[in-house]
């Protein structure tokens, strides 16, 4: 018999709280994503995870901590290799990476990549550098609405991100093009985690909008997940946001596309209203990396925390007293700190069920990989061969 019936884990992208162990290692020491957004804002309004206790798990200015935290606590080193949404989200579920994925944030793409895919696609390349998704497309935009060629770009992060305006350039001409470029990329020299299709509208500069029509073509995990574990065991696994797409597919039963942060947590409160379901439900929140985090903007990211509160406020009311919940993030980024890459940090970890007796604080964890296998021992499934992480189940009473 499953402890809980239902298991929400929610991973609020990219929502550090603190410099992790190995923090310089990655040239990322005094990072603290959570913390830094905290000093930066006058008002931070968290009543929901105040309660579960946030202020207890990290010191935060404007959120102190309360006596009794409704939730478990503690915080979560990464073990992986890397920091970037892929590595944090596979080892959540159980799989350690030895080996980060290659980017190409110094110099862009490798002529011969550029060339092959031109000549694959039929459109000319141009870009071909590191850049945020607004600057590129207001650099380049009018010349690929007028010309027809292709915007590429990467990031700090491995991808390998095209562009194309959905009136001009056609959707299914971008997903296309995308298709080839994670055929390409496939090559061990070329080889990056994700090809993701970036379709906008607008005519002309300072007009252009990026729209939810995104698609990400990830590489699928090098092994078997807890998600394939409670696949195959004839559980629900149902994905919010774009954990479909970060997993390939792999161990996924139902697939819910979000248009924003909030719409992913609306999706959430309506699947904790309106799902029987048993199993796993996992989303990723992604507005807090890809609008504010990678933008460099704490007050941008504070709202949308704010913004995520209160809806937090409206899934606790909805759950059920044999359902879970655990609160989560993939990695940091600090927008208070250099660059704009992914920061290497520690994640929190809060875990609150209406049927606990109140919260607590947990040991430290050594790997984020403790979700997945507390999640397989709930409903209890073995954890496929070759993964990592120990179930922390039997301190959720």
């Amino acid at each position: 018999m499953s402890k809980y019936q239902r298991v929400f884990v929610i991973v609020v992208d990219s929502l550090g709280a603190g410099a992790a162990k190995d923090a310089a290692d990655y040239g990322d020491a005094g990072a603290d994503t959570l913390g830094h957004i905290s000093q930066s804002v006058e008002h931070f309004y968290i009543p929901h995870l105040q309660k579960l206790g946030i202020g207890n798990l990290h010191p935060l200015c404007q959120v102190p901590p309360v006596e009794h935290p409704l939730a478990y606590y503690t915080r979560l080193n990464e073990t992986s290799r890397g920091k970037d949404t892929m590595t944090g989200h596979w080892e959540i579920m159980g799989l350690k990476t030895e080996k980060p994925f290659i980017t190409f944030t110094e110099n862009g793409f490798p002529k011969e990549l550029i060339e092959e895919l031109e000549k694959r696609t039929g459109h000319k390349v141009i870009g071909n550098k590191s850049a945020s998704g607004t600057q590129i497309l207001d650099e380049l935009g009018e010349e690929e609405i007028a010309t027809g060629h292709m915007i590429v770009y990467t990031s700090a992060d491995s991808v390998l991100q095209i562009c194309g305006n959905e009136e001009t350039f056609d959707l299914k001409e971008l997903y296309r093009c995308c298709e080839i470029a994670r055929e390409l990329t496939m090559r061990d020299e070329w080889k990056v985690g994700r090809v993701i299709a970036r379709p906008y509208i607008g005519r002309k500069k300072g007009e252009f909008k990026r729209t939810s029509n995104r698609h990400d073509y990830a590489v699928k995990p090098f092994g078997k997940t807890a998600l394939d574990a409670l696949k195959e065991n004839g559980f629900d696994v149902i994905s919010i946001g774009k954990i479909n797409d970060i997993f390939a597919g792999e161990g996924i039963t139902k697939v819910l596309k979000s248009k924003s942060s909030v719409h992913g947590m609306e999706q959430t409160i309506e699947t904790a209203q309106t799902e029987e379901f048993h199993g796993l439900c996992f989303v990723n929140l992604v507005d807090f990396d890809a609008l504010w985090g990678h933008r460099r903007d704490p007050k941008g990211y504070a709202q949308e925390i704010e913004r995520f509160d209160e809806k937090l406020g409206e899934l606790l009311k909805n759950l059920r007293k044999d359902d879970l919940l655990i609160i989560t993030a993939d990695h940091g980024n600090d927008p208070t700190y250099t660059g704009t890459d992914h920061t290497r940090e520690k994640v929190p970890f809060l875990a609150y069920s209406k049927a606990m007796e109140g919260g607590r604080e947990l040991p430290e964890g050594d790997t984020f990989a403790v979700i997945g296998a507390t999640v397989a021992e709930n409903f209890g499934v073995p954890m496929p061969q070759g993964t990592i992480g120990t179930s922390m189940l039997s301190y959720l009473k």
